[in-house]
């Protein structure tokens, strides 16, 4: 179960990293941002497309190699974002677009099932150090 959560962050974060790069613009202009300025257009491209190609890369990596660090990495990643999310979300003056709130339903799943995996593998470890 755990590997295919990773291997699902691993084609998510792919995904993204494609749509915001090939798409950037218009990304950018669904989660908010208006305009762009060319320095603007940058930091999007790196953070959108170059930090989530690495994120995906390590999460397939972690599918393979790593479950554990996977998971503990979804878990420091998600927690902040989803709290962030919902605390700028819940300040914010003004709509907040579906994008913006399909984004952060799908980290809170994300982090939920992070949470459970985790749980999981915790209890798994308590039962075979019982049986040693």
């Amino acid at each position: 179960m755990t590997r295919i959560y990773l291997y699902f962050n691993a084609a998510l974060y792919l995904l993204f990293a494609i749509w915001c790069t090939l798409a950037a613009a218009d990304t950018a202009a669904r989660i908010g941002y208006v305009v762009l300025s060319p320095s603007g257009l940058s930091e999007f491209l790196v953070v959108y497309g170059g930090m989530e190609l690495g994120f995906a890369a390590f999460f397939a990596w972690c599918a393979r190699r790593a479950e554990r660090a996977g998971l503990l990495f979804a878990l420091c990643l998600y927690a902040p974002v989803v709290i962030w999310r919902w605390s700028s979300v819940a300040a914010a003056h003004g709509p907040i677009s579906s994008t913006t709130l399909a984004t952060g339903a799908l980290e809170t799943t994300l982090l939920l099932a992070a949470l459970a995996l985790w749980r999981r593998a915790a209890r798994a470890d308590s039962r075979q150090n019982r049986s040693h």
